[in-house]
């Protein structure tokens, strides 16, 4: 029998977001034709659902006449974080029914926020876009999110992180089917990593800081960019605001959301990477510039910072073309 796929859209969902998984379930039928996935696409209208990007799907058929049983269900994701459940709340219950006649069912990007929302999310592990990674931890505190992961597995439930994850997601489904050697082949044909190294963290921001109100510190974080490889302890950043270590140390973190060392580091691996992208700069001469000082402190921070070292990163993201 036919391994079945449901794939659910809503208006302005992510195209990648379909196209991705649907394309490595469409090229495992063509490597061996034992891997038979057939893809049905639904929304909640019948109609032609339309993409972020202006691209329009048309539904095979109403939500509500979908039935099971299904052997995969899949959510896609789109709009902002925020608005996802906000203007996709028909789908819930949708979600939560068909959830309960499918062997195994997974979100793409920000549809892990409508699995959660359906209630299908409590108490597992799950990853989604780094991006509303902090949103789903506020809402379902009962998820245990990690926001670094491509993809995570709990149960029967798959979950992936941003947009092309969802092509790494549905390679780890067909693995799961059929082995490794045809997900391999899948990766091979689709030219894409079988499995990537490193996080989502590599192509995020690390850091989710805030802009604080009071005109020194913001002078202040301008400073530090500008002076990356100075001294920038505690006491030297207190002492450029007039006050003390604890009060500054206090400010900055209601202000901004982190710690000032925490800003730092941030702020030092932000340039190491515009570096390692840019320049043919040896590594001890960017620690030296970004103020990490050496090579083995560069690495300690790239792999907390990015799960990765910096000549991978050098290696995946370097412009040859500057």
């Amino acid at each position: 029998m036919p391994h079945r796929v449901v794939i659910v859209l809503f208006d302005n969902f992510q195209l990648l977001d379909l196209a991705g998984p649907a394309d490595v379930f469409s090229a495992a039928g063509l490597l061996d034709p034992n891997a038979d996935y057939r893809v049905e696409v639904t929304a909640v209208r019948p109609e032609a659902v339309r993409s972020l990007s202006g691209v329009t799907v048309t539904a095979e058929a109403p939500l509500r006449s979908v039935k099971g049983p299904i052997d995969t269900l899949l959510v896609v994701g789109g709009l902002p974080g925020h608005m996802v459940v906000a203007e996709t709340a028909a789908l819930v219950p949708e979600i939560r029914r068909l959830a309960g006649e499918s062997d195994r069912l997974g979100s793409i990007c920000s549809g892990t926020l409508l699995l959660a929302e359906a209630g299908l999310l409590e108490g597992r592990r799950a990853t989604t876009h780094w991006a509303v990674g902090d949103l789903l931890s506020r809402a379902h505190p009962n998820v245990q999110v990690d926001a670094d992961r491509i993809y995570v597995r709990d149960g029967n439930v798959w979950t992936s992180a941003g947009v092309t994850s969802g092509i790494d997601l549905a390679l780890a489904l067909v693995a799961h089917d059929h082995g490794h050697d045809l997900a391999r082949e899948i990766s091979r044909w689709l030219v894409v990593y079988l499995q990537r190294p490193g996080g989502q963290s590599q192509f995020s921001t690390p850091l989710n800081a805030q802009t604080p109100k009071r005109e020194p510190l913001r002078d202040l974080q301008g400073w530090i960019e500008e002076n990356l490889n100075a001294d920038l302890s505690l006491e030297v950043l207190a002492e450029r605001v007039n006050t003390s270590v604890r009060h500054f140390s206090r400010v900055f973190r209601a202000e901004v959301g982190v710690s000032p060392a925490r800003y730092v580091e941030h702020a030092r691996t932000a340039a190491a990477k515009r570096l390692l992208e840019s320049t043919d700069e040896p590594l001890d001469r960017i620690a030296t510039r970004v103020g990490l000082g050496t090579p083995e402190t560069l690495y300690r921070v790239f792999h907390r910072n990015l799960k990765v070292s910096p000549g991978e990163y050098r290696r995946r993201f370097h412009d040859k073309e500057r």
